[in-house]
């Protein structure tokens, strides 16, 4: 394997966790609440509520109020109007956000002094606000963001738009993403070197390509990359 020049992340799911996408880890804290029965269909109502936000929201909004908007429309999907709830949601879905990618900042930090490193995410037109407010912005020398270029990943367009930015070839550049269809086959399509952030207890062993090298959390990348 040629050796890299540059690493890519995907953002929700894993800068900002081990591999859990936003949408269970928002079922996790409805459940919690009580606002959602184990047979209630979830992802319908979560997928609406992203959805409305893509294209529509400044792209100064940083990450409290993203998620802000976010729980607003989870919260009318399930027919649940109590602002305590929202609070406690908001509260708990960011704090664990900024407890992962906390923790995430010595990785970034080292690999920033090897590697060029950015973010590729489809998002809803705020990453590099997010980014920022996060405090990792500073790692990256790209942010694409899927409204920004108008496209959303596995499309290989959005994965070249980060490559003209590096001004690197595809074989030097590996992409570390937590989803099997959008991040790992994206990355496969335009060539490029992936690596799989699977979640403990994942139900999917399936990988995209023989070589694919897996890790539980990505702190893990240490001994893969540095």
């Amino acid at each position: 394997m040629t050796p890299a020049k540059a690493i890519l992340f995907d953002f929700g799911g894993t800068l900002d966790a081990d591999g859990v996408p936003w949408k269970d880890r928002m079922r996790r804290l409805c459940h919690d609440e009580g606002i959602l029965g184990n047979a209630e269909p979830f992802d319908p109502i979560f997928y609406a509520a992203d959805d409305a936000l893509v294209g529509t929201i400044p792209a100064s909004l940083p990450l409290r109020d993203t998620v802000r908007q976010l729980v607003a429309g989870v919260m009318r999907g399930l027919r649940v109007d109590d602002a305590s709830i929202a609070e406690r949601l908001i509260d708990r879905f960011v704090g664990d956000m900024r407890r992962h990618l906390d923790e995430n900042l010595p990785l970034l930090a080292a690999l920033s002094h090897r590697y060029r490193l950015g973010v590729v995410s489809n998002f809803y037109g705020n990453l590099a606000a997010v980014c920022d407010d996060a405090q990792v912005s500073r790692y990256f020398d790209v942010i694409v963001d899927s409204v920004a270029v108008g496209w959303e990943k596995p499309d290989p367009r959005i994965f070249r738009a980060a490559l003209d930015q590096l001004e690197l070839p595809t074989a030097v550049v590996t992409f570390v993403g937590d989803s099997a269809r959008r991040d790992m086959l994206g990355a496969k399509t335009v060539g490029m070197p992936h690596i799989w952030l699977r979640a403990k207890g994942s139900a999917s062993d399936a990988v995209c390509c023989p070589e694919d090298r897996c890790v539980a959390s990505l702190g893990a990348l240490e001994g893969l990359l540095l």
